[in-house]
């Protein structure tokens, strides 16, 4: 691509670049805060049924207390009922959505052998506020029959999240990318906003799922930003770290979920944090490639002078240079070839295509498998981190801070042993961990949180360099379907996430069983994929099917080269 000589005489990653760079990741921490936001704001805190009147006693076991309020704190559903007698003598058995009036009970105490009448709560909650001053579930009563409201907060928001990805992704190519990335914030903005002003559940989770597209538009988009402004020789690490200012997202969460216990003022907070990014955004410049894929090739060359001129170089390249090819003779002389041939039929391709041999269908079906349990284990590990005892909130922190070092890890291995050696063994570590934690006896929560966060940290490798691998294993003629129907199976990955992580009602570690398994299956099969790093780009489907078929000591350069461009041209079906 002549394009990218623009890095070779002006700096693949110099002042210019790293200015934008961080601007631009910067406003990328928003999409982290919102897609974990909703871990504190549907949190829902012990609860009893109340009663009609005023309370003046209440019994629970051996112990005594004057309002539920007291005794919230120390109740635990399951081990039996609170008992409560009001100002007019009626004494009532307090469970979670029921309740039952003793009838004639003579004294107060704790066991009663009489008749009682059991009824519905019928709206009429108790909360303890010791934890959760308010959340969305204390404000509209999500519980018992409605229970299941407040757990579909989460998956309709990661519904939007796929929907948007795919509306951005397609528009920014469309109108460019600036203008993707400035609609994108400002909606983050004024959505994030008005879902802590939500006057109803209705109204919130449509603001949240709102919410979701602009967020996933703007992580899909920032992808293709960084990476057409970055050149080579550092893309994958730039793309990569993308990820890493979601991660601080995930933390950011964590801190104001301590600090702050109400919900519409968490919400509030953590949509102003990255606000600051709203003045920047409307002075960043449009992508070089998007500018001369289009024709403007004055903006273009203003473009080019700007950034020698904030790099402190003088820019001796024009446009011109990039609209003829080197060998410009020879590709003259193959036009007037092509021309002079009766036009061939073009083949249409089709999602079957990743299916032609035994060899691709069983390669399409592990790689697939890789992109669903990648999204999969990143949001179980994530959302159910407040769930594995200790500390909820150190817990939620720790999961974001694990992902740091883990994209340097796998950026450092992915370069010197392989993509499959880094892949496999990072998701059969997942799986290990995942499955260690059912073992881990209950009081010993130090240790659970350790095998998560190794999980975690192992999830996320692979996640990480998904990517590139998908862009090296698959032809140029299939390479964008290959990693764009990859990006669906992450995206349904991210949907069944919650549902996943739902199931610690069930049993408290299912979700890590269920990841620990697929991620260990997932890991052996990843075994039987080709290695390829140091090898060119396939063209044909031939060529691709061919790989691994016996080792290559040549073209490591090329073949490295060639596979970050093709990053870049598929970059834009990323992650969502």
């Amino acid at each position: 691509m002549s394009v990218e000589r623009i890095f070779d005489h002006l700096g693949h990653f110099k002042r210019f670049q790293a200015c934008l760079y961080f601007a631009a990741v910067f406003q990328a921490i928003a999409c982290g805060i919102h897609y974990l936001a909703s871990v504190f704001l549907v949190q829902t805190p012990n609860f009893v049924c109340g009663v009609p009147g005023n309370i003046t006693d209440v019994l629970y076991g051996n112990q005594t207390a004057s309002s539920l309020e007291d005794i919230l704190p120390v109740f635990k559903p399951g081990t039996g009922p609170l008992v409560a007698r009001t100002a007019g003598g009626q004494q009532w058995e307090l469970g979670r959505c029921r309740r039952a009036l003793r009838i004639d009970p003579g004294g107060f105490a704790y066991n009663f052998g009489g008749n009682a009448t059991a009824e519905a709560c019928d709206g009429n909650f108790v909360y303890d506020h010791t934890e959760v001053l308010q959340s969305i579930v204390t404000q509209w009563d999500l519980v018992c029959e409605k229970e299941w409201l407040a757990k579909l907060c989460q998956p309709t928001f990661m519904l939007g999240v796929l929907i948007g990805a795919l509306v951005f992704g397609d528009v920014a190519d469309r109108v460019g990318r600036v203008k993707i990335l400035m609609l994108t914030s400002v909606c983050q903005f004024g959505f994030g906003v008005s879902v802590a002003f939500a006057g109803n559940y209705y109204y919130f989770v449509v603001l949240r799922f709102l919410l979701a597209m602009v967020s996933s538009g703007y992580l899909v988009v920032v992808f293709v930003y960084v990476t057409e402004f970055t050149g080579i020789k550092v893309r994958t690490w730039t793309s990569m770290h993308v990820h890493a200012a979601f991660a601080v997202g995930v933390m950011v969460v964590a801190l104001t979920g301590y600090l702050v216990r109400v919900w519409w003022i968490y919400q509030l907070v953590l949509s102003t944090c990255t606000s600051p990014f709203l003045l920047l955004c409307w002075k960043f410049p449009e992508t070089p490639f998007y500018l001369m894929a289009k024709g403007r090739h004055e903006d273009a060359q203003t473009l080019l002078d700007s950034i020698a001129r904030f790099n402190g170089l003088e820019c001796t390249l024009t446009v011109q240079e990039l609209l003829e090819p080197e060998e410009r003779e020879n590709g003259r002389a193959l036009l007037r070839e092509a021309e002079e041939r009766p036009p061939q039929p073009e083949k249409k391709l089709s999602i079957l295509d990743l299916f032609s041999t035994w060899r691709m269908a069983g390669r399409t079906c592990t790689v697939w498998a890789i992109w669903f349990i990648g999204s999969l284990g990143y949001y179980v590990f994530s959302l159910g981190s407040v769930n594995l005892g200790g500390n909820q909130y150190m817990n939620l922190f720790l999961a974001g801070a694990v992902e740091l070092p883990s994209y340097l890890v796998g950026c450092f291995a992915m370069d010197r042993i392989g993509r499959k050696k880094t892949c496999a063994p990072a998701l059969l570590l997942a799986g290990v961990a995942c499955m260690l934690i059912i073992v881990v006896p209950d009081d010993i929560d130090a240790l659970a949180i350790a095998l998560a966060m190794t999980g975690k940290f192992a999830i996320a490798i692979a996640f990480g360099l998904i990517y590139l691998y998908t862009c090296e294993l698959y032809p140029t003629i299939i390479r964008s379907l290959a990693v764009g129907s990859g990006s669906m199976m992450c995206r349904v990955g991210s949907v069944v996430a919650p549902f996943c992580v739902y199931l610690a009602d069930v049993w408290i570690y299912l979700p890590q069983l269920i990841v620990g398994i697929l991620a260990f299956v997932i890991g052996v099969l990843t075994l039987l994929l080709p290695e390829t790093l140091g090898k060119p780009l396939t063209t044909t489907l031939q060529e691709a099917e061919a790989l691994g078929n016996q080792p290559s000591k040549k073209d490591s350069a090329v073949g490295y080269k060639n596979a970050e461009v093709g990053l870049e041209m598929n970059h834009r079906e990323a992650k969502a």
